[in-house]
């Protein structure tokens, strides 16, 4: 397993527990449609959370569009569509990102939610 593999694995691990910890129940990790794939699937009240984990070793600010480019933005939107289709889910969906920033003095999480909506993707 290469490193930044073996880096997302343990942030992906991270991400549960810092969600579990608010409050979330985290129904599937890295659930997968076709070659898509969604992290962390979750549900916090009335509201089913699509959620992206990024870990990073070095605090370079990124834009939300940097951090989850347009078409990963997009194979998460099929993906949540194919799993609300597949378990007959009637909830408000929401897609966040789970930030971690890792470096040799200390450890960050952050949660953003609402990252990004959906959008109509023919514009």
């Amino acid at each position: 397993m290469s490193s930044s593999h073996k880096l997302g694995k343990q942030g992906e691990e991270r991400a549960v527990d810092f969600l579990q910890k608010k409050g979330y129940s985290v129904l599937d990790v890295n659930w997968r449609y076709q070659h898509k794939e969604i992290d962390i699937i979750a549900e916090y009240g009335n509201e089913l959370h699509i959620i992206e984990v990024k870990t990073r070793t070095s605090a370079i600010w990124q834009t939300i569009d940097e951090i989850v480019g347009i078409t990963k933005q997009k194979n998460m939107i099929a993906a949540a569509n194919a799993y609300i289709q597949q378990n007959n889910i009637d909830k408000t969906v929401v897609f966040d990102i789970v930030y971690i920033l890792q470096t040799n003095e200390k450890e960050s999480i952050e949660l953003i939610r609402n990252a990004f909506y959906i959008y109509d993707s023919e514009n």
